[in-house]
């Protein structure tokens, strides 16, 4: 390796590790000329970190500096998180990462009730849902679909690595409505929810998201 690429690889190393959040391709590129290679020198920082306590993971189209998950646990400090979700939230996050894009009308349809007209703004706010585009049918609907900070927030590489029909089964998180059942999801997925006892939506009723 000449110094030149030397040089571009500790300026993407230095980047990701300075930013916030996950960086795509495109906007590392940014900081360089036309016709720096960005993806072959991520791809030579992630083998580097293989073996080291920090890894370079990629996260959907993005990438960022994580712990390694084998001693991950060894940092992990257990307090309450401050932010809740309804479970009418929780339910409308799930439809979202199952049957994007989706709309409005279409989460109110697989839920069975309607939707509250903060729940979309609270997933929105918090960084996990985006609009998607506009369907092309009459009134052209928005629709929704998770984001980089959704993988990143619940530890996966793509959508594709959301638990399947067997896990979901086996941990008891399928509902069995009607409505949800006529829904697949990428051909051989139904919808997962956190065990709903009543079927009137209970966004008044919070519940702790997670735990750091």
């Amino acid at each position: 390796m000449n110094d030149e690429s030397l040089e571009h690889k500790r300026l993407v190393e230095a980047v990701l590790f300075a930013s916030k959040e996950p960086l795509g391709e495109k906007k590392l590129s940014n900081y360089f000329q036309e016709g720096v290679d960005v993806k072959s020198l991520l791809k030579e920082l992630q083998e580097e970190y293989a073996g080291k306590g920090v890894n370079l993971i990629r996260l959907g189209n993005a990438w960022a500096f994580r712990t390694a998950p084998d001693i991950a646990e060894h940092l992990s400090e257990h307090r309450e998180n401050v932010k809740t979700l309804s479970r009418a939230a929780i339910e409308t996050l799930a439809i979202c990462a199952y049957h994007q894009p989706v709309t409005r009308a279409e989460i109110e349809e697989i839920r069975g009730v309607s939707l509250s007209k903060g729940t979309l703004d609270v997933l929105f706010e918090a960084g996990w849902i985006k609009p998607r585009g506009r369907r092309r049918t009459p009134g052209r609907p928005m629709t929704w679909g998770t984001t980089v900070s959704f993988l990143d927030q619940f530890g996966l590489e793509k959508i594709d690595d959301l638990p399947g029909i067997e896990e979901l089964k086996s941990a008891g998180l399928l509902d069995a409505r009607p409505a949800i059942n006529a829904y697949s999801v990428r051909g051989e997925m139904e919808l997962p929810f956190i065990h709903p006892e009543q079927d009137q939506d209970e966004d008044d009723l919070p519940e702790p998201l997670l735990e750091e």
